[in-house]
């Protein structure tokens, strides 16, 4: 758990997300995976809700490089089982915005970002809000 942890789920709860699972355990074959959060949304009474997970990235450690390696991976690793065992729901990276107006603006990451499809939830920590859904 990261110590942005709370402050995600409130934001999205804010943003008229129902916490369905903290953490979402998936376990496909003989690997377990731990994505830090499920939700949903109900869009109409007719209509299927609409379902996401969220890895929640703090980026706070010596190297943010380092981190966006592992956080790469693991988003990767997990949509591939996401994939497979519930591919209606979407998988999305969180990152404070600091993190995303800072190391998220250089070049190379903006490539990966868009090279590896990585859907991100930008928020607030301090308001505890949902800044940007970036598809």
């Amino acid at each position: 758990m990261t110590i942005f942890h709370q402050a995600v789920l409130i934001a999205i709860e804010k943003d008229g997300w129902h916490i369905t699972h903290d953490p979402f355990f998936l376990k496909l074959n003989d690997i377990e995976f731990y994505v830090d959060l499920g939700a949903e949304r109900l869009i109409t009474a007719e209509r299927s809700g609409q379902k996401i997970a969220i890895e929640i990235k703090s980026f706070l450690g010596a190297s943010a490089v380092k981190e966006f390696h592992l956080a790469l991976g693991q988003f990767l690793n997990y949509r591939l089982a996401l994939k497979q065992l519930e591919p209606e729901r979407t998988l999305y990276l969180a990152i404070p915005k600091d993190t995303y107006q800072d190391f998220f603006a250089r070049q190379f990451i903006q490539n990966s970002v868009a090279e590896y499809q990585i859907k991100l939830m930008i928020f607030d920590s301090v308001k505890q809000e949902v800044i940007l859904w970036k598809e």
